[in-house]
């Protein structure tokens, strides 16, 4: 082998150890930017400006420490957050979650293929129903029958897309003082509408399905790998895996929040500026942008909602199907050939056609959008506490309990969003 190979070759081995860091908690991150999350951020900024953007720093370290404690769980044990949740707590209380999982994620798959339709044709014009129906089958047969490593990657490309939105902020005329000052210095307003809106952001940035998605994606990552089993088996590996993980994790979660602020900070300059605060979804957003920041800003946020889309739709119907599989103990994964998973991928794809189908019933997609991420933010506090009290079990965990600061960020994650939620409860209650 010439030097220059042998130069060559360890170039390869350095980019490749770093792109294998980012794994399922990149994909996790880049997919928590969904046609649902765009809509809730922009409706965020549409109604309350910049004053709003602080919400994205205060999450960011609560959703680093509960994905990566999701993480944690799927490579120590060996299964993913159902698969643990189904062997050691009574049926009552993984079937309980799982039908409300269920119905949050068929709402979210058919709030952002409906999303994806619109944006489709403010893109290119033609039916956006046909639209939906095309883009849920190319995401069912990309999973079915795509290698998974390749799949894998495909995501990770996707990932890419998100940026769009970044150039759609800097296409705009932002004052970066106003914007810096609503990003750094928390604003709380005591009414049904703020809370409200908080508590969708949470369910935005802290959903179940990205739990679910992130230990089973570990989980499965570990029993492809003939070299691994799980950490609790090997505890010698656990210093290097768990860097790994928060590698991974606080660079999924940096991207997902650097979009968000993008988003917010797009529609407070813009659309709230102009006083069109009445915008509820993503595709509403991209439409609005048009006469007030051209339509370069349209056309870069209508294609943002759809590849975001193609990337979050397999992570939550995905987890649906990960998060049942587990709870009958199937065989699950998508590593797996469809005759080896039927019962997974037919779980998956029923999944994907009921969120097809509610997009035919006269379901506002509007409103689908918002209360789907709301949907999402009260399932989480349970799914949260239920974690918590896992990762500290040795039956679990063996000797690899999670302590120390990730496990009390944690808890606070889980205290915020219980707050939140009593927060909004009670303040529609006085408001009604």
């Amino acid at each position: 082998m010439t030097a220059k190979k042998r130069r060559q070759l360890v170039e390869n081995q350095k980019q490749d150890g770093f792109l294998q860091r980012l794994g399922p908690g990149f994909v996790t991150g880049a997919s928590d930017d969904d046609p649902s999350g765009i809509g809730t951020y922009s409706q965020a900024g549409a109604q309350l400006g910049f004053g709003i953007g602080w919400t994205m720093l205060f999450t960011y370290p609560l959703m680093v420490a509960i994905q990566e404690i999701s993480g944690r769980i799927g490579r120590v044990t060996g299964h993913g957050v159902a698969g643990n949740v189904c062997r050691n707590y009574p049926a009552p209380v993984i079937w309980s979650l799982i039908t409300l999982l269920f119905v949050a994620n068929t709402i979210n798959v058919a709030a952002d293929l409906g999303a994806m339709g619109d944006a489709t044709k403010l893109l290119i014009g033609g039916p956006a129903p046909l639209y939906v129906v095309a883009l849920a089958a190319v995401s069912v047969l990309a999973q079915i029958l795509f290698n998974y490593q390749r799949y894998v990657s495909i995501l990770k490309w996707l990932t890419l897309v998100l940026f769009a939105y970044v150039i759609a902020l800097f296409v705009v005329k932002v004052p970066w003082g106003e914007a810096l000052m609503g990003l750094l210095i928390p604003k709380i307003q005591w009414s049904g509408a703020f809370l409200t809106t908080l508590v969708a952001i949470l369910g935005t940035t802290i959903s179940p399905y990205l739990f679910i998605w992130q230990s089973s994606q570990e989980a499965e990552d570990q029993r492809i790998d003939p070299d691994k089993k799980p950490l609790k088996q090997e505890p010698e590996k656990e210093e290097a895996e768990n860097k790994r993980i928060r590698i991974d994790t606080l660079v999924g979660m940096a991207v997902s929040n650097v979009i968000a602020i993008a988003i917010i900070m797009t529609t407070a300059a813009t659309l709230h500026a102009s006083g069109k605060t009445d915008i509820q979804s993503s595709s509403q957003a991209a439409e609005a942008l048009k006469p007030v920041a051209g339509a370069f800003a349209e056309f870069i946020f209508a294609l943002g909602i759809v590849g975001t889309g193609l990337l979050a739709i397999p992570v939550l119907a995905g987890s649906t199907a990960y998060a049942i599989g587990e709870g009958r103990k199937w065989p699950v994964g998508l590593s797996r050939k469809p005759r080896e998973a039927v019962a997974f991928y037919a779980v998956l794809t029923v999944s994907v056609a009921l969120g097809v189908a509610l997009n035919f019933v006269g379901i506002d997609p509007i409103k689908a959008l918002y209360w789907s991420a709301v949907v999402n933010g009260v399932l989480a506090a349970p799914v949260m506490v239920i974690m918590m009290l896992l990762v500290r079990r040795q039956s679990v965990m063996g000797d690899l309990i999670v302590k120390g600061p990730v496990y009390w960020l944690g808890w606070i994650a889980t205290v915020a969003m219980g707050l939140c939620i009593v927060g909004m409860v009670v303040s529609m209650v006085l408001g009604s």
